[in-house]
């Protein structure tokens, strides 16, 4: 099986019902997973032969003989016999599957899904392996966000203005559940409309045009402490879950400055400027955005910036007893003035 692009293969061949005898799925990006899960069963067997043809089973909660006996019966009724194993890694004796992997039933697609990452040189994932099924999704990188913001926008008939794309990644980081979650949201934000501004997202998000992490972080690319200070005590005064909106704000000025600590090296590597955009994952038109806030931080004032960002995060999650107001006023202090 090509690794290209596993999720889109997958989903095409399971909408197209070409369905191998089994599958073992794993990864970081548990997104891809759940997804082609639901995909997969959507296609592969009715709603209406479900009830005599289906099993939907759990590692820690099925002993291997029991999962084994439902893969190895025959279709009643139906053209084949679907099971599904979720944490297939946590069922004791799973070695069992061995044979199953090197003779499979061909009146059955077996659908695994492991919740850790197998190790590929013992069995029954050795035997699975070789029979080509086994497909690992791992956690993204920055940089191939906006292109899966696109796609996802794009399988619910909607596309987003480029700067919109840009905010929303800055704004979810790299998980895709995050993502689907936003764009749902967007779409019962924006209703019939087929394009998505930068201001839906602001707006979607419950903040203002001028109160919003996106002013937030432009005001730190400035060095505007004052604004800074401003824009974040009006994050919290108007946010229902104030200590929700200080991680936010942490991890969107996290990505920022990760973004901006990998420019310097692509600056000094002399590489052009569209190239940079693409291994930061932003457009050539908001690249000189974050070349103009080099001008302002240098790598040691970067390296200030993350480690004040790391000890809010420790704090914010109960590294401490300071309240939230307190850990994000500390961590700004230290980051623009130190």
């Amino acid at each position: 099986m090509a690794r290209d692009n596993p999720y889109i293969e997958l989903r095409t061949a399971f909408q197209r019902k070409n369905f191998a005898p089994l599958y073992l799925l794993h990864g970081e990006e548990r997104w891809f997973i759940d997804r082609l899960q639901e995909i997969f069963l959507e296609h592969a067997i009715a709603p209406h032969e479900r009830d005599f043809n289906l099993d939907v089973l759990y590692g820690a909660e099925t002993d291997a003989r029991t999962a084994l006996n439902a893969c190895q019966a025959f279709p009643m009724m139906a053209e084949r016999r679907v099971v599904i194993i979720r944490d297939f890694d946590r069922m004791k004796e799973n070695t069992l599957f061995k044979g199953l992997a090197e003779q499979p039933n061909p009146a059955c697609v077996l659908f695994l899904v492991c919740s850790g990452k197998p190790n590929m040189s013992h069995h029954p994932y050795r035997a699975m392996k070789a029979s080509g099924m086994v497909v690992e999704f791992n956690a993204l990188y920055p940089n191939q966000v906006p292109r899966w913001i696109e796609s996802l926008a794009s399988e619910r008939g909607f596309a987003l203005e480029p700067k919109a794309v840009q905010m929303l990644a800055e704004y979810v980081g790299s998980s895709l559940a995050s993502v689907a979650a936003e764009l749902d949201k967007l779409a019962t934000y924006v209703g019939e409309r087929e394009v998505i501004t930068a201001e839906d997202i602001v707006q979607a998000s419950g903040q203002t045009r001028e109160v919003n992490v996106f002013e937030l972080q432009r005001a730190v690319g400035e060095r505007q402490v004052d604004r800074v200070l401003h824009i974040t005590e009006r994050l919290l005064q108007q946010s229902s879950n104030p200590t929700g909106e200080s991680n936010t704000i942490v991890a969107v000025l996290t990505s920022f400055f990760i973004k901006l600590w990998q420019l310097t090296g692509l600056q000094a590597g002399r590489i052009p400027e569209k190239e940079m955009a693409s291994a930061i994952g932003v457009s050539p038109y908001f690249l000189k955005e974050y070349l103009a806030c080099l001008r302002r931080y240098d790598v040691r004032a970067i390296d200030n910036a993350l480690s004040a960002l790391l000890a809010a995060d420790f704090e914010l999650k109960g590294g401490s007893q300071r309240s939230d107001r307190l850990v994000l006023d500390l961590m700004f202090r230290k980051m623009l003035t130190g």
